[in-house]
């Protein structure tokens, strides 16, 4: 508890542009032959020119409004000269001292309130080529270069270093993905690959200004995976502290399958890439009028549908937080809740029971399934019939949640298939008078005892109507009649 970890973050997202970003080959090359979706330019070769993609400046723009970034209107390419083999022409097209957008930030929510997390830079850069390591069962191993990668269009987000524990670095990841998907410029999907997340991470003692020699952490293919690899390197850093060696700047890897990192490389200073302009490539200039235009194309952004969703609906913050991580399921949502339509005191209520279907039940049926929300077969008026229907006593919990399975399997309409599997709710005093007397005449024993003063014994009974009645009467009016009717005994 002496010391503190001070964490920044380097995302690196590609973009859903249909080309390149300085050429015309495919940039879906997920799912492609090796070295198919290639040409001169993105092949590095001798006197090729490359060429500026529009729509990835577009997009780029897009991303640094999102965040709050002051958008240049004089931005450039550099050459960033690193003796990679993922690199074939030896250097990469990115940039350096003016980036498309800068100083912005990207809000959390935290248990302790809102927490801001400032945006150094957002700047544009390509994609390198893919390694595929083998090794042989004799002698050295060697290693086969996919090129179909290189030339893809990369955005990079930089982070000041504001974030303090593992935990922040997970949400601003979470909340980031979920920005790029909302404004539609990126699919941001770690597992693919095309969003990748590298972390710095030094220690210093609480109360101290000045930062500790910072680590990178390299390797990270999951949110878990960097929360693990934050802890990790946390506790190695303070232990070497506080046992007196210095941390040594460089990049280590993560190791997932045994929780580590481990040294790959002193990490390079900005001199030792070389960074010049791009003399193959104009400056560019960017008008307030193109910046407007792309800024009313913006939607709704997370941070503000959860305030919204808070506000007007009456959900709480953690609610409104996974319904707005993801925009499809903010969209369900509300299509749901305005196909209601009820009054504004009633549409609270409802908004809460509409949520709590979604993040506990259909949540639970995605997972099992592996689809996603886009793939629901339940319409949202049959959502609301399901919680009228609930909210009139034709379904107890458990009824509701098995008719709400069958809905989702099929498609199909609570009433329909309430009806066919014979599910609706007893509420018909005769019925349950029926069954009542069935269970008094059977179990002599238990209405014995109820009537010799033993108030417990009428939970067995209950039980026994319930079961008569195949769990379809109404829990609370059987009881009640069930009391009635063994109270006129005495």
């Amino acid at each position: 508890m002496d010391y503190e970890i001070v964490v920044g973050l380097e995302v690196h997202s590609q973009l859903l542009t249909q080309s390149k970003m300085f050429c015309s080959c495919s940039a879906g090359y997920q799912g492609e032959e090796h070295n198919t979706t290639v040409c001169p330019v993105c092949m590095g070769m001798p006197g090729v020119l490359p060429v500026i993609n529009r729509q990835a400046i577009e997009y780029i723009i897009k991303t640094g409004l999102a965040l709050g970034c002051t958008i240049a209107h004089h931005t450039k390419f550099d050459r960033k000269n690193y003796p990679y083999p993922d690199l074939m022409k030896g250097y990469q097209i990115s940039q350096y001292d003016l980036p498309v957008a800068s100083n912005g930030h990207l809000t959390l929510e935290t248990d302790e309130g809102e927490k801001v997390i400032g945006i150094t830079r957002v700047h544009m850069e390509e994609d390198v080529a893919k390694l595929f390591h083998r090794s042989e069962e004799f002698g050295e191993g060697y290693s086969l270069l996919d090129i179909n990668r290189a030339g893809v269009p990369l955005m990079e987000i930089v982070s000041e270093p504001d974030m303090r524990s593992p935990e922040d670095a997970r949400n601003y990841l979470t909340r980031l993905q979920s920005i790029l998907r909302y404004i539609g410029v990126s699919s941001a999907n770690m597992e693919e690959g095309n969003f990748r997340c590298d972390a710095n991470i030094s220690v210093r003692p609480v109360g101290a200004e000045k930062l500790g020699s910072k680590v990178e952490i390299k390797n990270m293919n999951s949110f878990r995976a960097v929360f693990r690899a934050l802890e990790y390197e946390a506790v190695r850093q303070v232990k070497a502290v506080k046992e007196g060696e210095r941390i040594v700047q460089e990049t280590r890897g993560w190791d997932e399958a045994n929780g580590r990192t481990f040294s790959q490389r002193i990490k390079e200073e900005e001199n030792d890439y070389r960074y010049f302009p791009e003399p193959d490539l104009p400056p560019l200039e960017i008008s307030d009028k193109w910046i407007d235009e792309i800024e009313r194309t913006l939607p709704e952004l997370p941070q503000a549908r959860l305030h919204r969703f808070t506000d007007q609906f009456g959900l709480s913050a953690y609610d409104a937080s996974l319904l707005t991580g993801n925009q499809q399921t903010a969209d369900y949502f509300e299509s749901v809740v305005k196909a209601k339509k009820p009054g504004a005191d009633e549409q609270v209520k409802f908004a809460k029971s509409v949520s709590n279907w979604i993040l506990v039940e259909l949540w639970r049926l995605l997972n099992q399934s592996g689809d996603d929300i886009q793939s629901v077969k339940i319409g949202p008026a049959d959502m609301v019939a399901l919680i009228d229907m609930v909210d009139s006593g034709q379904f107890s919990s458990n009824m509701a949640k098995t008719v709400f399975e069958e809905m989702f399997n099929t498609g199909q309409a609570p009433g329909y298939i309430a009806e066919e599997k014979g599910l609706v709710q007893i509420r018909d005093h005769g019925a349950i008078n029926e069954a009542i007397d069935e269970a008094i005449s059977s179990n002599p024993d238990p209405v014995a005892e109820y009537l010799g003063g033993k108030d417990q014994a009428i939970r067995f009974l209950l039980g026994q109507v319930m079961k008569i009645t195949r769990g379809n009467a109404n829990p609370q009016l059987a009881n009640e009649l069930l009391k009635e009717k063994l109270d006129s005994l005495k």
